[in-house]
């Protein structure tokens, strides 16, 4: 998934199953590290795009101040 096609709700589903696969031992160990680095990536997208959702709030809401 490239950064164009992400959208937060996939970000987070794909995290919660990330999560999953660690939790339950289902990860085999020699795709751990690329499955941390893409959780990583998308813990940063979610992160930004929290953000951004957060300041574009605050100017609407500024506006109708």
């Amino acid at each position: 998934m490239t950064n164009q096609t992400m959208t937060y709700n996939a970000s987070v589903a794909r995290l919660q199953r990330i999560v999953a696969e660690i939790e339950g031992g289902e990860l085999d160990i020699d795709l751990l590290s690329e499955s941390v680095k893409e959780a990583t990536t998308l813990i940063k997208f979610c992160k930004e795009k929290l953000y951004k959702v957060d300041e574009e709030i605050k100017k609407v809401i500024e506006e109708l101040e």
